[in-house]
């Protein structure tokens, strides 16, 4: 009795595919580099490896907000703005993994409809796993992917605000903030350290009724941009306002993108950045290693101190040099 089950594809078959610009194959490259299974580990470093040399051209945005921004609708708007100027847009759309379950909403391509089924676009749903800061634990990798693909502009976009944003500001060229007029203590609480990581503050929906406060908002915001340190880039964080919902607003920022994009390739600090964010990357991925290879070989003794700490027999701190004691002694 014959199955329907499709072979799996070599990674000659993935390569070449992926260059080509197939959907199928680049979905199945992330799907490998997704991957938990350590028999999947060596081909998905061999396929980062062989496809390095055509990544690096594409422009990278990350895309932040506070809950209720409207994030998904400036993403299906600005996507569809570029493909409009003849870009092709990938958008890394990470959705926040339920601790419970392990599993995720991953409902951004029903959030994009126009984009999904734009020909130039392409939607990539990720849970974001125990990942901090709203990022992916291979959204790195799926980014380069999606370079050698042939698509310009990658868009990558989080969770919401969190204490570990640096994770996105490490992946992208441009990182945007978006934000909304009468945010008040949700404002507020965006802590000052993200807002100066930005590039570009964007207050959404400046439309209709709101636009009296968006105006004020854009003045406060200017005012509390002009006191944040210049950062090495030199470059000074813009804020400016955007109707999704009506594209407005939408052709000015790519336009301010370009402009930055083009200062930074000037004056180097775009080759530079990117390089930092590699060496970055290598810390971040060896962390993972040393993190798992701990758990692997202390796994049981993990669960025994737990309990003692939950019962206050033994105080964490101690609970910690033992584990460590004895994952240097297992690890001979």
């Amino acid at each position: 009795m014959s199955t329907n089950i499709p072979k799996r594809p070599t990674l000659e078959e993935l390569i070449s595919g992926i260059i080509r610009g197939d959907r199928v194959a680049l979905a199945r490259g992330i799907t490998l580099v997704e991957s938990k299974l350590p028999s999947d580990r060596v081909l998905a470093e061999q396929l980062i490896d062989r496809l390095l040399s055509k990544t690096g051209k594409a422009t990278r945005i990350g895309v932040s907000g506070i809950p209720g921004v409207g994030k998904s609708t400036f993403i299906e708007g600005f996507g569809e703005h570029l493909t409009g100027l003849g870009k092709r847009v990938a958008v890394l759309a990470v959705d926040p993994s339920s601790k419970q379950t392990k599993g995720s909403i991953l409902g951004d391509k029903t959030r994009m409809n126009k984009l999904a089924v734009n020909p130039n676009a392409y939607i990539r749903p990720t849970p974001t796993g125990s990942t901090l800061g709203g990022v992916a634990d291979q959204s790195r990798e799926a980014m380069l992917l999606c370079e050698a693909a042939g698509f310009d502009v990658i868009l990558i976009e989080t969770v919401g605000v969190g204490q570990s944003e640096t994770l996105v500001r490490d992946m992208c060229d441009f990182f945007l903030l978006l934000t909304m007029a009468g945010a008040g203590d949700d404002l507020q609480g965006i802590k000052k350290g993200i807002m100066e990581m930005a590039d570009a503050i964007v207050i959404n929906k400046a439309d209709g009724d709101n636009i009296p406060a968006v105006r004020k908002t854009l003045q406060e915001l200017k005012q509390v941009v002009h006191y944040f340190p210049l950062p090495p880039s030199g470059w000074v964080t813009q804020v400016t306002t955007c109707s999704a919902l009506l594209g407005e607003g939408i052709g000015e920022l790519w336009t301010l993108i370009e402009s930055f994009n083009e200062k930074m390739t000037a004056n180097g600090y775009l080759a530079h950045q990117r390089s930092q964010q590699n060496l970055q990357w290598m810390h971040q991925k060896l962390d993972g290693l040393l993190k798992q290879e701990f758990n692997s070989l202390v796994k049981e003794e993990v669960k025994d101190l737990a309990a003692k700490v939950e019962n206050k027999e033994l105080n964490p701190v101690t609970a910690a040099h033992q584990l460590f004691d004895l994952y240097k002694k297992k690890k001979g």
